[in-house]
């Protein structure tokens, strides 16, 4: 194994796009790479008075550590991105509601006669030791312990053709996915478009629910340890996600159904190409098992998954294994 890399969340160390910044650091496959990223606000909403439109710079949010140069990964590549550990690095996290965001209100995409929602924030206590999220409501005295289930909400590569792309910004590049299957243990698949792939990485969530439906999840500074490894020439269209347990891609689009349609089109592909089915055949057998979640329907391009058991699929092995073996060191 090539010798850890450790990357603070300095100034400079992080930037509000994909594309179009040159490389912090370089970084080897298969060496582990352990750094710190910051939450969504960058540090700057701190207690329930501090309202993100006082206190954030508008459009600087979603700050992602990188980008990272992975040595060896090319045009036509996958990046296999493992994620080993993810640590809230604050006793608290922060969820809030904007006006004009989030999926239940009126937004510059959906534009209706209805009042902006007040802008609220709410702050959670995180507890690593009892592995609890306490919610806390504004207007009552209600409370309640929420299991702490840590995932990124943001990774992502340089997308082609020279194009630069907003963090928020989900798509074939990666990028604010906000799916809770990218926590520990998970390994996503980006398909490389420059040199080096330019990795980048943040939007730390102790906890979200499916679709992010007010616009912000359980937003906290995340002290992450990450392995990379790179699949020589093999594209990957849209990114894939591999767990233990299952198989996922995922499609990232306006309207939410064509967002559907990408990620249920890619896994009938990707089952066909590793069963050995034909395509109508695997388009049965992947709706009779699949499973279908939201990531977000509050960005600007939404974000599905749709998910096949392994079990599913006895005999296959993905990208030749590699969360295998990047899973066991």
């Amino acid at each position: 194994m090539s010798d850890p890399i450790h990357i603070p969340a300095d100034p400079g160390q992080y930037g509000y796009t994909f594309g179009g910044r040159e490389a912090i650091a370089a970084v080897k496959p298969g060496a582990p790479i352990t750094l710190r990223t910051l939450d969504c606000f960058g540090g700057k909403v701190r207690t329930v008075d501090d309202l993100p439109s006082q206190v954030c710079e508008f459009p600087y949010l979603n700050p992602v550590t990188g980008p990272l140069h992975v040595e060896g990964a090319e045009p036509g590549d996958t990046l296999a991105v493992h994620v080993v550990s993810l640590t809230p690095a604050s006793s608290f996290g922060i969820s809030s509601t904007f006006p004009h965001f989030g999926a239940l209100t009126s937004t510059g995409y959906t534009r209706t006669l209805q009042e902006p929602l007040e802008e609220r924030v709410w702050l959670y206590d995180i507890d690593l030791d009892a592995q609890t999220v306490r919610y806390r409501a504004r207007r009552s005295d209600f409370t309640v312990d929420l299991p702490l289930a840590p995932m990124l909400g943001t990774v992502g590569v340089a997308p082609a053709a020279n194009e630069v792309r907003q963090t928020i910004v989900p798509d074939v590049h990666g990028g604010n996915l906000d799916t809770p299957l990218l926590g520990p243990g998970a390994t996503l698949y980006l398909g490389v478009n420059v040199p080096g792939a330019l990795l980048a990485l943040g939007d730390g969530h102790a906890r979200q629910g499916d679709g992010e439906v007010c616009g912000v999840a359980v937003e906290v500074a995340m002290d992450v340890t990450v392995v990379v490894d790179v699949i020589k020439g093999v594209p990957t269209g849209t990114p894939r996600l591999e767990t233990d347990d299952q198989l996922v891609s995922l499609g990232a689009a306006r309207p939410l159904e064509d967002a559907f349609r990408i990620s249920q089109d890619d896994l009938v592909r990707h089952v066909a190409s590793l069963t050995g089915l034909d395509l109508l055949d695997a388009y049965q057998l992947v709706s009779q098992t699949t499973s279908a979640r939201a990531g977000n329907v509050v960005d600007p391009q939404y974000v599905m998954s749709a998910a096949i058991d392994k079990r599913y699929l006895p005999g296959t092995v993905a990208y030749g294994g590699v969360h295998e073996r990047l899973r066991n060191g």
